[in-house]
């Protein structure tokens, strides 16, 4: 039981992860301090995307589902879970490359369009 509900966790971290590696950017406009903590989810994120590698929470919910006797998944969370939302068909590694490539240039595009704001002498919040 307490397996089920580790792995329910791990896959709402993986969710979160993602969001803010999308969205987090954001977060830079209320505090810019909050580029310490953004930028390095954006590097992994973007990293995990481009090299096709297995984030290692993916191991670890497959493992807790395991203990908890709950089949588990092959790939990623991106594959698993947000693929199919994009790709029905079944995510291919080139879309895979293009969310990594995506990752870095909106993130890019924000970071730009936040130094300009400052930059400009406008207020944070």
């Amino acid at each position: 039981m307490i397996e089920r509900h580790a792995a329910s966790l791990v896959l709402l971290f993986h969710f979160v992860f993602v969001v803010l590696a999308v969205f987090g950017g954001f977060g830079v406009l209320v505090d810019p301090r909050w580029a310490w903590v953004h930028l390095p989810i954006v590097a992994w994120s973007s990293v995990v995307n481009l090299a096709g590698w297995t984030c290692p929470l993916t191991p670890l919910e497959n493992r807790l589902r395991a203990a908890a006797n709950e089949s588990g998944y092959d790939g990623g969370f991106v594959h698993h879970y947000l693929g199919p939302l994009v790709y029905p068909q079944g995510m291919p590694r080139r879309l895979e490359l293009v969310a990594g490539v995506a990752i870095v240039v909106w993130n890019g595009a924000l970071y730009a369009c936040i130094y300009w704001w400052l930059s400009r002498g406008a207020p944070v919040s």
